[in-house]
């Protein structure tokens, strides 16, 4: 059904409101709250609206990154409450990788074919302050030309204490060592009052936006995240982004917002019952919804909306891209902080499903730089045989079941060579010693 068609069947409030996006005018608090309880034809409309914008803003490609996610330790002196990946520094689960380790699963990655390599992990105490810049030229002198994208906010700001650095003197260190991006992590709702309810300690609101803006200002790009259907309320997800707006006008440094469905059925937020009201994530009809506002919302400045995958499953993704999402994330290969949370949909999807889902959704599939830059774009129709040529040029569609060959999170845990050893940190320094290799 044609958009105006539809748009003359749905509500007068709702065809107001979406007419207004489609003429360039910015979707306000106020419009975006009534949005959220559309159902039946004006939902419908609303998801087509955002169709016709995304088709408007970057065309009809749907791209995606070859990467690799190495959580190197699920070791974390924080306690947030919907979690289920970090343990206790006297956890008998807890793992540490080296930086060798995590060389050796950047040089696996590397033979797959990936570009980027994903750094994310729980704040664990470590003797050598400098340990992360020391992974990053690990990882640099060995693979020069690889895209290093590392780091949630709340890892930066964790490890500027650890040196007693300020945010920008300790993100410039690491741009120089080959941090190519941040994760746009650690946000989750950025309102304080709900994150002193779900995370107690966590990075602050102010303090997040403080390392992203520095990122922005060093030409550090980062990207952005929500995590939603828990215990937030639709006033805090339209004011969280509203706040990425406001950065992205002012800034112009994130490169994709990825709404992020919470997980619930191993996080203790939900399974504990301590606090009350939280829901086990949202329906399929909220991330619908939610990313079809996205799109109106953000899409003008910050046109990437990408789908998780391992959040929604590859079903829901793909009929995503009906809904104003033009990118599908990475390969992952490794993900261990949403499988630990109950997620379903594996840890693994190869280029070749990609391009599949891609193709039957009608849309041409791409292979992207972390950075959005197109590496290759493949024809949108394909005889089988072309696509069985294609899959075949390419090793990592070809491994089988990921754990068999990458290991799981099971195995980590589970592997006491890898079995972390508490270590108070050295005295704060801001000078990096390079007389020998350091430590964990």
């Amino acid at each position: 059904m044609p958009l105006s068609n539809l748009l003359t069947r749905s509500s007068d409030s709702t065809r107001r409101i979406l007419e207004d996006c489609l003429e360039g005018t910015p979707l306000n608090s106020e419009s975006a709250l009534r949005l959220f309880s559309t159902s039946g034809i004006d939902l419908h409309a609303l998801c087509l609206t955002a169709d016709y914008l995304r088709q408007e803003q970057c065309g009809d490609t749907v791209s995606y990154v070859i990467n690799r996610n190495i959580n190197f330790t699920n070791v974390c002196i924080k306690s947030c409450k919907f979690c289920a990946f970090a343990r206790g520094i006297r956890s008998e689960e807890g793992y540490m990788l080296s930086p060798e380790q995590i060389l050796t699963k950047t040089s696996e990655a590397v033979e797959m074919g990936a570009t980027e390599i994903c750094l994310q992990a729980g704040l664990a105490p470590i003797s050598n302050p400098h340990f992360y810049r020391h992974l990053l030229e690990t990882i640099k002198t060995e693979f020069p030309d690889l895209h290093i994208h590392a780091f949630s906010p709340e890892e930066i700001k964790y490890g500027a204490s650890l040196t007693g650095q300020s945010i920008r003197e300790y993100l410039s260190d690491l741009k120089s060592a080959g941090l190519g991006s941040l994760p746009g992590t650690s946000a989750e709702i950025l309102d304080d009052t709900l994150r002193k309810k779900i995370a107690p300690g966590r990075i602050t609101t102010d303090q997040w936006v403080d390392v992203i803006r520095t990122a922005h200002e060093l030409e550090i790009p980062t990207t952005s995240t929500m995590m939603f259907g828990h215990v937030e309320t639709l006033e805090q997800r339209i004011a969280h982004m509203e706040l990425l707006r406001s950065v992205q006008e002012e800034t112009g440094g994130f490169t994709e917002f990825v709404p992020l469905s919470f997980v619930h059925q191993e996080s203790p937020l939900f399974v504990t019952g301590n606090i009350a009201g939280v829901q086990p994530g949202p329906s399929g009809n909220d991330v619908i919804r939610l990313y079809a506002i996205s799109r109106l919302m953000l899409g003008p400045s910050m046109k990437n909306i990408q789908a998780s995958w391992v959040k929604e499953g590859l079903r829901q993704s793909q009929w995503l891209l009906s809904c104003g999402v033009n990118d599908l994330g990475g390969t992952l290969i490794n993900e261990s902080i949403s499988t630990t949370a109950g997620a379903q949909h594996g840890q693994l999807v190869t280029p070749a499903a990609i391009r599949r889902l891609i193709r039957d959704a009608g849309r041409t599939p791409a292979q992207r730089s972390t950075a959005y830059q197109l590496l290759k774009k493949f024809p949108q129709s394909i005889s089988p045989q072309e696509e069985f040529e294609e899959a075949a040029s390419e090793p990592l569609n070809s491994i089988g079941e990921c754990s068999n060959l990458f290991g799981s999170y099971q195995e980590l845990v589970a592997n006491e060579s890898l079995r972390y050893d508490f270590q108070r940190p050295q005295k704060r320094s801001s000078k990096p010693s390079l007389a020998k290799s350091p430590s964990i």
